[in-house]
């Protein structure tokens, strides 16, 4: 498994490609403020080249995710289409009403059962779980919920995760998420079900947009992904066979990008050791 080859900038791609698909959180943005230069290399992409179709592990359905963005001052021409994991999840649950539910995370993430004829309980009588996130990310981790989850699992209760990723950066600091709750759940020998990166259906939905803004088939062969987070985005391309460039500087900057810059030797261990491959790699996004 060969070291992916580090680039300058996007332009140095742009002739190789038509479609980028390309995350959010960690890319163009830590939660807190937008990455000028990042969002500037996707608005140069978008008009010279072809669509820009931004997939993350959102777990909202997009609209919110849209205002998020617009707050954030990440500029509308960065982007064509967005695909958000609880876009993809609201599939699952919906096969699963009434329930009810027990579910867990934050009061913004409401708006993912809207519509979809949803009962609520608690541990006890719930026929499954969703979880979008710890009800208070800044605070809550995972051991929290332990003794609940066991009691689920021995039920035999599906979780539904809205959010695979583990952690994600939130300003300088790493906050978590759904997946690190759906990976207890696991660890305790529940079974949990996901429909965001790096899993299938969110690529399948992702494909679809860059389909409809091109305005014919898509060649795979021509299709970008663009991630820091190797669980996440590297395995997602990886699974489907789709060409990978790997932003260092995002989730595991601290480990790949010191003050010389970028580190391949240690880039490439990270890949090794997940066993995991990406085509490209550079520190942050520019174009």
């Amino acid at each position: 498994m060969t070291s992916p080859t580090p680039i300058s900038g996007l332009s140095e791609l742009a002739g190789r490609y038509d479609v980028l698909l390309c995350d959010v959180w960690g890319v163009i943005h830590n939660g807190r403020e937008s990455f000028p230069a990042a969002t500037a290399a996707l608005s140069r992409f978008r008009a010279e080249v072809g669509p820009v179709i931004l997939i993350s592990n959102a777990p909202r359905p997009h609209p919110p995710i849209v205002e998020q963005l617009d707050g954030l001052a990440v500029p509308r021409a960065a982007w064509t289409r967005l695909v958000t994991s609880g876009d993809a999840t609201r599939a699952l649950l919906a096969e699963r009403a009434p329930g009810p539910v027990w579910a867990i995370g934050p009061e913004r993430d409401a708006v993912l059962y809207e519509g979809l004829g949803l009962d609520f309980g608690g541990a006890e009588d719930a026929a499954f779980i969703s979880v979008t996130g710890p009800y208070d990310d800044e605070v809550d981790e995972p051991a929290d919920y332990r003794d609940r989850f066991r009691l689920c699992a021995d039920r035999g209760l599906d979780l539904i995760c809205a959010n695979p990723d583990i952690v994600v950066q939130r300003g300088d600091r790493l906050i978590y998420c759904g997946g690190a709750l759906a990976q207890l759940y696991e660890s305790l020998g529940g079974r949990a079900v996901m429909a965001g990166k790096p899993y299938e259906p969110i690529y399948d939905m992702a494909l679809r947009e860059a389909e409809a803004a091109l305005g014919r088939p898509v060649d795979r062969g021509r299709v970008l992904c663009i991630g820091d987070g190797l669980p996440t985005d590297i395995r997602g391309a990886n699974a489907r066979g789709l060409d990978v460039l790997f932003v260092a500087n995002g989730i595991h900057g601290a480990e790949t990008v010191g003050e010389t810059g970028l580190d391949l030797r240690i880039v490439g261990d990270l890949m090794r050791q997940e066993g995991l491959a990406a085509n490209w790699v550079i520190a942050d996004m520019v174009w």
